[in-house]
């Protein structure tokens, strides 16, 4: 049985059910999007077979295709025997490849229909957080930030940036929004932090340092400022959309290969 006590965070979002349609494509990739943003550490465990089909909500037979995908693309490697199982491989390029390959399949409005949901959801979060929110959620919220500060361009990074946002969504005291959160941040993770960290080299990253938006919006948190926590949000993810567009003209006109 799947483990209910698992703390809020990126690592429940890895791992939180899959939409209905969701295939051993659709598990492959969850994982290995996890796995490229450093989400699950290289060397780590992933849980049995048995416990991924009902984390995912999916049969068996389903995630052991997935994860044939994955030692395909050498994402884990797989031990028989007593204290065997599936480990995670870090891939040695940071997820540059990965990150192209997606973004070669993907067309530019599909990915703008994402970033306007992640904006609706994460504006909304910021306002409600806002109105709601008591001191030890700010600041919980400022050691998120700090952490992110910490980590500098690391792969903890993404972890970080992940666990923001999914703790706003908490101090916004909405379940629903919190599971819409956990949802997108596999959808969004790779293309949208991947590509903004690609686009900071050389210092053209465009608009304010993720942490330094943070910063403001967890400011306007803590002083009840809802109308500056909303506009907060959906500049943060305006920055990150105009980065993933910007690296998905590249890998489309053969700029990025």
């Amino acid at each position: 049985m799947a483990d209910s006590s698992l703390a809020l965070g990126a690592y429940a979002a890895v791992f939180a059910p899959l939409e209905a349609e969701g295939r051993a494509e659709a598990v492959a990739r969850r994982l290995g999007e996890a796995i490229t943003l450093g989400l699950l550490p290289d060397g780590s465990p992933l849980p049995s077979e048995s416990d991924l089909a009902d984390r995912f909500g999916v049969a068996t037979v389903t995630v052991r295709e997935a994860l044939a995908e994955l030692r395909e693309d050498n994402l884990i490697r797989t031990r028989r025997g007593r204290g065997g199982g599936s480990f995670v491989v870090t891939p040695a390029d940071g997820g540059q490849q990965a990150l192209v390959a997606r973004l070669r399949r993907m067309g530019l409005g599909e990915l703008r229909d994402l970033a306007d949901h992640y904006t609706a959801i994460a504006a909304m979060c910021a306002e409600l957080a806002a109105l709601r929110a008591d001191p030890d959620d700010v600041e919980r919220l400022r050691g998120h930030v700090a952490a992110g500060r910490a980590y500098g361009n690391g792969a903890g990074r993404w972890r970080a940036e992940g666990n923001f946002h999914l703790e706003l969504a908490a101090a916004a005291q909405s379940a629903r929004l919190t599971r819409e959160e956990m949802a997108l941040q596999s959808e969004v993770g790779m293309l949208f932090w991947l590509s903004h960290a690609q686009a900071g080299t050389g210092n053209a990253r465009p608009g304010a340092e993720p942490a330094d938006r943070h910063t403001e919006l967890v400011d306007c948190i803590a002083t009840g400022d809802a109308d500056g926590a909303r506009r907060a949000a959906e500049s943060h993810v305006a920055e990150m959309f105009l980065a993933v567009r910007t690296l998905h003209r590249q890998v489309w006109t053969g700029r990025v290969r």
